[in-house]
């Protein structure tokens, strides 16, 4: 079981960490938080259209970047797995080891990606788009100024599109035998 979850946690980090990991999966693609949503609306009717796909990319292309650090968070809590928590997960939901790494890691995960998330949004050019797409809506006449905090909603939704694909690799393994990619993985899961 401790493979298994390797082998999905590995094969899910390594999907999400490559250029357009989150970018292209629509299922986890990263859009602008809802109360930028007609920050969004305004900016593409006057024409600032690409603008506000430059930010939208530059959040993704972060959250790829930190996404490669989630490794290690999953395997320490994949060895302090207990017999108990084994036993769970391989008599739970399709989602039952999705939801013990979740439980088990999420805090420490946004501690460690929050400081990335921030040199990544630096490095990709998301803190300077994010910062003339608001100063561009915040500036028209008559709108209520809005400015989310980019770090905070990045770094919580580069942690959940992980555990979406997490969640993919681990109902492929679970009910594909051809995602089985080792005799142990195999004799776990028949």
């Amino acid at each position: 079981l401790k493979e298994a979850l390797n082998k999905g946690v590995e094969k899910g980090v390594n999907q999400l960490s490559k250029p357009d990991g989150f970018f292209k999966d629509l299922q986890i693609k990263i859009p602008l938080p809802e109360e930028a949503q007609n920050v969004e609306t305004k900016l593409r009717s006057m024409g600032q259209g690409q603008k506000v796909d430059e930010t939208i990319e530059s959040i993704n292309r972060a959250a790829e970047d930190a996404v490669i650090s989630a490794k290690d968070i999953f395997v320490d809590a994949i060895k302090k797995m207990t017999v108990t928590d084994a036993l769970s997960i391989l008599h739970g939901e399709n989602n039952a080891a999705t939801n013990f790494l979740d439980k088990s890691t999420r805090s420490a995960l946004v501690e460690k990606f929050k400081p990335i998330v921030k040199i990544s949004l630096d490095k990709v050019g998301a803190t300077k788009h994010w910062n003339a797409i608001f100063t561009t809506y915040n500036n028209i006449p008559l709108v209520k100024k809005v400015n989310p905090d980019l770090e905070e909603y990045a770094t919580q939704k580069a942690i959940d599109g992980l555990f979406i694909q997490i969640a993919k690799e681990e109902l492929a393994i679970r009910n594909n035998p051809e995602a089985r990619v080792s005799d142990l993985l195999k004799k776990v899961f028949n």
